[in-house]
């Protein structure tokens, strides 16, 4: 087990955030020696895993962790959609980057995930960090025999209401 925090959480201006580590893979590079714009999409999904789901027996887990999904508890989570803005390449690190997290919506059955990935905070010069990109995923609860939304529990609102703010709002839209 690594000695590295599974998560921190921050106060800012705009809200809690939830800080999530995720190290880089030598995979996750492509040809131009940065992250891959897909391998982007597979670090976000490690952060949200991290930041959501309940952990097993003997692990730890943010106090976001609260989802029980799989096909056991008869609960899936499923993509609605994602929305990427790159802001600067992500080149290779050993340092984990700094997945910072928060929710943009609470709605009837779904989450409005916002994500921020930035350098490490190991790294960051002076305190300021480098911003690589801002990420919007639309998760929709759902009962897995069924297919049809499942509405979140009180107890998720719970752990999930703290960590609210303003959604991302992306600059180069047309």
């Amino acid at each position: 087990m690594s000695d590295e925090p599974i998560a921190t959480v921050e106060a800012t201006p705009q809200g809690r955030r939830l800080h999530i580590p995720i190290p880089l893979r030598w995979g996750d590079l492509d040809a131009f020696n940065h992250v891959n714009n897909t391998s982007m999409l597979k670090l976000l999904e490690e952060a949200r895993v991290r930041a959501f789901w309940q952990p097993e027996r003997g692990e730890v887990a943010p106090p976001t962790a609260v989802l029980d999904s799989g096909l056991h508890s008869g609960i899936l989570t499923l993509i609605a959609r994602q929305e990427i803005e790159y802001l600067a390449p992500v080149p290779y690190q050993r340092f984990p980057l700094d997945v910072q997290m928060w929710f943009g919506k609470l709605g009837g059955s779904s989450i409005e995930v916002c994500y921020e990935v930035c350098s490490p905070l190991e790294t960051a010069d002076a305190g300021r960090q480098v911003t690589y990109a801002r990420a919007t995923t639309v998760v929709v609860k759902v009962d897995a025999a069924t297919g049809r939304p499942l509405r979140l529990t009180t107890e998720e609102r719970a752990a999930w209401s703290p960590y609210q703010g303003d959604p991302i709002v992306y600059t180069h839209r047309r």
